[in-house]
């Protein structure tokens, strides 16, 4: 049996492959070369941290995108 880590992304419950990053949730998030912010427990997350910052089980995530206008 095979355990997937769970996050709360936006106030849902997301499941996760193990060892998954930011990168790797915005990817499954069809969030990928779009403009976004990304906030874990409370934190920011750099973009140039992404591919590199690990999501655990039990992480608040809060992703927030851009949007055009005027």
């Amino acid at each position: 049996m095979t355990v997937v880590p769970v996050c709360v992304v936006n106030g849902k419950a997301t499941a996760l492959g193990g060892g998954a990053t930011v990168a790797e949730l915005l990817r499954q998030l069809n969030l990928t070369g779009r403009k976004v912010a990304v906030e874990k427990n409370g934190e920011v997350v750099c973009k140039s941290r992404h591919g590199e910052e690990q999501i655990a089980e039990g992480d608040k995530l809060e992703i927030i995108t851009a949007v055009g206008g005027g």
